[in-house]
Order: structure tokens, then sequence, then C-alpha cells
């Protein structure tokens, strides 16, 4: 196992998923983290953590975007967040803080810290998920086994899996006849978008069945900022958030649906891949408005009823 030593002012450049280390010599080892997943996915890590986990569970894992960079996956009620955990050679950071060891690292989360994103929600890292689980050896027996003969090949074996990739956070939500708007709770869950009064509440108000959205679009004909829209064919759903940042997690996360579920037959590693981390704090600056006053979201509209789709 290589080490990462402090040799004439330099880093080595060994894998830091091989070895996280003090400066002082003491020398601890990534994979012996019960907590660290290695090269998990994402869609992994949020069946493990949906399935098996809890309000608060968290694991780490790699990230696929570069060498040195971590995903922390966390379960929040019903939804799963993935937050960025950087190693720069010497420590490594998470959120507002830099840590000099894994030992240090640990010992944060032993305290069970409280974090939150953009979209408001506060969860304590309460639970670690182990890599390693106790499992049963136990199997059943095959007790019938035949084959329909339809004449059908390998070639007509189509891959097919619901992507999981959830969401969950205030909005502000314009109303279809009473053109009010009023802040709601959004969870996103497979291919549904549900709206509750608020956090709270045992029951959606309405359940949106995304394989019947045809386009997800900033939208910048509202007297207010960080708005979208989702256009289906029997009304236009428009909404806030309240940073740029988080309006555009919930777009490009919506748009992924959108691409992934009509792409089911494409193999995962040709899929396009959603942008994997929460962000904490970034504003974004408004862009300005179509200059003939109507939104893309209005066109696109427009577009969606006058071809009576």
């Amino acid at each position: 196992m290589g080490r990462a030593e402090s040799r004439e002012g330099k880093m080595s450049t060994q894998d830091p998923s091989d070895l996280w280390s003090r400066l002082d010599g003491e020398a601890e080892l990534l994979q012996d983290l019960g907590w660290y997943h290695g090269n998990l996915t994402r869609h992994a890590a949020e069946a493990l953590l949906l399935s098996n986990g809890c309000d608060g569970s968290y694991l780490l894992r790699d990230s696929n975007e570069m060498t040195g960079l971590y995903s922390l996956s966390v379960r929040a009620k019903d939804s799963v967040k993935h937050f960025h955990v950087e190693y720069t050679g010497y420590s490594f950071k998470f959120g507002f803080n830099e840590f000099s060891s894994l030992k240090d690292f640990v010992k944060h989360f032993a305290n069970q810290p409280l974090i939150g994103s953009e979209t408001g929600t506060l969860i304590v890292l309460k639970h670690p998920y182990p890599r390693k689980v106790e499992e049963p050896s136990i199997y059943e027996s095959v007790r019938v086994h035949t084959a329909m003969q339809t004449g059908r090949t390998e070639n007509d074996l189509v891959l097919t899996a619901p992507s999981l990739g959830t969401k969950e956070g205030y909005l502000t939500k314009q109303g279809g006849l009473v053109k009010t708007w009023k802040t709601r709770w959004f969870t996103l869950h497979r291919n549904e978008l549900k709206y509750f009064k608020d956090q709270m509440s045992p029951e959606p108000i309405r359940s949106l069945d995304l394989t019947e959205c045809s386009a997800v679009q900033f939208d910048y004909s509202q007297e207010r900022v960080n708005c979208f829209c989702l256009v289906f064919p029997f009304r236009t759903f428009y909404l806030c958030a309240k940073t740029g940042v988080e309006a555009d997690e919930w777009i490009k996360i919506l748009r992924w649906k959108l691409v992934s579920d009509s792409c089911l037959w494409i193999p995962s590693t040709q899929k396009s891949h959603v942008d994997d981390f929460e962000q904490i704090s970034i504003e974004r600056v408004r862009q300005p408005p179509r200059t003939d006053g109507r939104s893309t979201c209005r066109l696109m509209e427009e577009s969606v009823h006058s071809s009576g789709v």
C-alpha cells in the first residue's frame, strides 16, 4: 500500500483512496473505514439507503468525476442527497470544514453533525451504513423451470431499471386558476413529482407523472427570480426556488429523468449523467428575459397546445 508522505515539502502522488494520512506520520487506511463503499455507484447507494437505511443514514463512496473526489450519500427521509468530500493531498474538505487526518474526519461524524443544503433541509448524520453486512447462506430451490419457445434471442433482452434519482425541498408554486404563489414541499422519486402542503403533511396535494412531461426550462416571465416551469399537455406548472443554484439542481435532475426514462434501452455507460452533488452556498446571476416578453416556457406551452398534444 502506498503512503501519502511529506517529502521536501511535496506530497506523494499516490492514489488518495489507498491512504489518507496524518502529517505526523501516523497513517490510517481509508479501506479500513467501515462505511467507505469504494466505487459504489450513485444508483446503488440510493437503492441501499432507501431500501435498508433510515433518516440520517450515510455512506462514503468514490465520485466518478475525478480522483481525490468522494461523495457522501445521505438519506433524508424519502430522498438521498449527495455531498462533495474532497481530498487535497494533505487534508480533506467537507462542507465548511477541513480535516488534516482520517481520524479527525471520523471523529467529526461520531459527534453526529447537522448539515443543510440549498433546499433548506437539515439532516443529522446519525447512522453510518456498513460496507460489510452479515448475510445468511440461504437459497431457494428451483422446483419449476421451463422456457417459452418464443423465438427470442439475446438481442431481445432489454436492460431496464427505474431511475432512482431522488430530491426533496420547498418550492413556491403558482396556482392553476387563482394565480397566487404558495410554498409547498416537493418530493421527487422515480417518475413521480409530488407536492404537499408542508413537510409534515402525510398525503400529497397532487402527484405528477413525469412520463407525461414534455419539457423543463428556466422561466423569466414571472415577477420572481429563480423560476422554472414543467410543461404538461394539460397544464404548465410554474415553480420558484429560493436560490439560482437550487433551481439549477431541480432542473438538472428533472431533465435527466425525462432523458433517462425515454432511453431505458441505452446501456447505462452511455446514458447522460446527472450532477452528483448538492451545493451549499452559491448564488446564481439571473439571466435577462426574452426581449419579446414571452418566456421559453410560454412558447413551449403554446406549441404543445397548438399541436393538440
